[in-house]
């Protein structure tokens, strides 16, 4: 590391001409310029400047070293550019995770204004269920339902959406529409895990709590293909609400037991623990939020 700041100080002194204006650029004194380019030279075996009372010149070495350590601080230069360039405005390639239902047109609407606004940004989205590994993908921003236990992320809550159960009209006009929770029992679910069964607790009027288990007919590790099951009148799925709410507005799914409510999920924005987060990963958070907050 010492020989690679001589080499950057003997590139100074050659583009100031002199021992006395690298000092005046570098904040030291002649006389210590001058002992490091010695050091340099004794490190190296090689005589790189002539010295006169007047002036320096490089030797013919001198002048080939000279090339390559001038090209070490411009790319020392450029490195601290990028950094600053990626500290202070959105550029390079942005890697997000989510769960499979935001491959929908939500992501896009959140992120498209920003891949607009700023041409040196790119995208790349891995959509998953599952729990991704962030660091080892070398993901920069995850959306995750509920909180990650995990010290090496930093996970920020944004809001949180409403579950619906809800079906088909037509799985309805055979089935009948249940009135209260305990008919949900007789229906065939559609659900999100491997198990054979899961739990629901709803919150009804007055504060009336009812916790049923419920047997899965078909279950899916993936939102999407429950919601197309769901809407080909298989059964009943839980859905988020922001995510089918043009489904309920086609009346294409309906809503069951709509005075009984669900515990809502938990959204939240993780990322690496890091310093300090690069400007595409903090303008993506703000994008992410802002439309998130309006769904």
């Amino acid at each position: 590391m010492e020989q690679l700041k001589r080499m950057a100080l003997f590139a100074t002194v050659v583009a100031r001409g002199s021992m006395v204006g690298a000092a005046e650029a570098l904040g030291m004194t002649a006389s210590a310029v001058s002992q490091q380019v010695r050091r340099l030279e004794e490190a190296t075996g090689v005589t790189l400047l002539h010295r006169t009372t007047r002036k320096l010149t490089l030797t013919e070495a001198g002048a080939t070293f000279y090339e390559s350590c001038r090209q070490i601080v411009e790319l020392a230069q450029q490195a601290e550019q990028r950094l600053a360039e990626q500290r202070d405005a959105p550029v390079g390639e942005l890697r997000v995770a989510a769960p499979v239902g935001f491959s929908g047109p939500l992501l896009c609407e959140a992120l498209a204004p920003l891949l607009s606004a700023h041409p040196g940004l790119s995208l790349r989205l891995f959509f998953q269920d599952e729990q991704i590994d962030l660091i080892e993908s070398r993901i920069d921003l995850a959306i995750c339902v509920g909180l990650q236990e995990d010290s090496s992320l930093i996970a920020r809550h944004v809001t949180d959406w409403r579950m619906l159960p809800c079906a088909a009209p037509a799985y309805l006009a055979r089935s009948g529409m249940p009135t209260v929770p305990q008919q949900l029992l007789q229906l065939d679910w559609i659900g999100l895990r491997q198990e054979c069964s899961q739990h629901l607790t709803l919150q009804g009027p007055a504060g009336v709590q009812q916790r049923l288990r419920l047997e899965t007919r078909i279950s899916c590790n993936n939102i999407l293909a429950a919601r197309q099951f769901t809407l080909a009148g298989m059964g009943v799925s839980l859905q988020p609400e922001p995510e089918i709410r043009d489904l309920l507005g086609r009346g294409d799914l309906l809503p069951l037991l709509p005075d009984w409510h669900l515990e809502p999920i938990d959204l939240y924005l993780v990322t690496p623990r890091r310093d300090a987060q690069p400007a595409k990963v903090r303008y993506a958070m703000d994008a992410l939020r802002r439309h998130l907050l309006s769904t």
